[in-house]
């Protein structure tokens, strides 16, 4: 199975893939490209869908939401940014990142007050730097080596626990048994008080644990939003979407399992 990541080549997504043994890897060049590839049938997909210091990766929520896709997997990485360089950091006049990346490390990039230019992937920020002068680019361990770019400064992510959460994306559903945690997307059909206490409340009444939430414009106009919801698995989970139904759109994006990553 061809497995498809944002490219190019030293992407933490790229090395992500590595780590899960893929063999046959494709690059899309933004994570949109990578919806619309699954969609076509052209394989699996990998895409970062938070980080624990930046929250939800907006361009994966609207890909859920506007493919006919499903979550397979997900997969925790720990996420390490180095500021690599040519120069070293006094000359230096620009620094490249993606706009994740930047918000990973906005702590020191707001201490040193280089202005950053946004790029599609990290790896992209290496390509840009190693054309301009005096410029810096925050990557990975993996894809400072791939590019040749001394790292100058290292571990610049805000946190030390930075994390990123991936998901494998697929255009069916997980057939295997031992699902851990369920994701869906409910799209409100109305706006009144307690509507969403309503929604929630079909969750808690039979102890089924959410252990993600978040709302994201529904691109209809303003105030009108959608809401990801990720719970843990529950044999009452059939139940609850059918009640939940009565109540407002739901679209499932699957039971599935993390399936870990090796170090």
């Amino acid at each position: 199975m061809t497995t498809i990541t944002l490219g190019p080549e030293g992407t933490f997504s790229h090395e992500l893939a590595l780590k899960m043994g893929c063999t046959s890897i494709r690059f899309a060049s933004t994570i949109h490209g990578i919806f619309s590839a699954v969609a076509k049938g052209e394989g699996d997909g990998i895409v970062p869908l938070e980080n624990s210091e930046a929250g939800g990766v907006g361009e994966t929520l609207d890909g859920l939401l506007r493919f006919s896709l499903f979550i397979t997997a997900e997969m925790y990485m720990p996420i390490r940014h180095h500021l690599a360089s040519h120069v070293p950091l006094s000359r230096m006049r620009v620094v490249y990142a993606h706009p994740q990346t930047h918000e990973q490390c906005s702590e020191r990039l707001l201490e040193w007050d280089i202005p950053v230019i946004h790029t599609s992937s990290n790896a992209s920020s290496a390509l840009e730097a190693r054309k301009t002068p005096n410029a810096g680019a925050i990557l990975s361990a993996s894809a400072a080596s791939l590019y040749k770019m001394p790292i100058i400064v290292p571990d610049i992510e805000n946190n030390s626990s930075n994390t990123t959460r991936f998901v494998r994306i697929s255009r069916t559903q997980s057939q295997n048994s031992g699902a851990q945690k369920c994701s869906i997307i409910i799209d409100p059909s109305t706006d009144r008080a307690g509507l969403l206490h309503d929604l929630l409340e079909v969750f808690a009444r039979r102890t089924i644990n959410l252990t993600r939430i978040e709302s994201r414009p529904s691109k209809r106009g303003m105030g009108n939003y959608v809401f990801f919801l990720d719970y843990a698995w529950s044999p009452d989970t059939c139940k609850a979407l059918d009640e939940l139904r009565i109540l407002t759109t739901v679209k499932e994006l699957g039971c599935y399992r993390n399936i870990g990553v090796p170090p």
